[in-house]
């Protein structure tokens, strides 16, 4: 496994992964990822971000079954792993403790 920092995108792409779960592949990815944040997202920075992500060990893939809307091709599924699932915990604890630490006067 190489590296285990994440960032922001790569945070929500595995986070988009999660709420896709059976059908997380690349396009159904970065439609997703529109849908939710309201961005414009490049296939092709989904693409870079699975590999890495994969590379990382936060991820696995594996090739589906062939469908008629893809003209007969396999789609390259992917899942999060144990420690994709764990650098997302981690991740949602430091940002929920680092919320909670903010005074209320911040708000005010």
């Amino acid at each position: 496994m190489k590296g285990t920092s994440l960032g922001e995108f790569e945070e929500l792409v595995l986070l988009t992964v999660g709420i896709l779960y059976n059908d997380a592949y690349g396009l159904g990815i970065r439609d997703e990822l529109e849908k939710q944040t309201g961005r414009n997202v490049m296939i092709s920075s989904v693409h870079k971000a699975l590999v890495r992500l994969e590379d990382k060990g936060f991820l696995s893939s594996y090739m589906g079954g062939a469908t008629d809307e893809r003209g007969g091709r396999k789609k390259r599924l992917y899942e999060l792993t144990i420690s994709g699932k764990k650098v997302l915990n981690r991740s949602k604890e430091l940002r929920n403790s680092m919320w909670n630490s903010v005074p209320k006067v911040v708000w005010e």
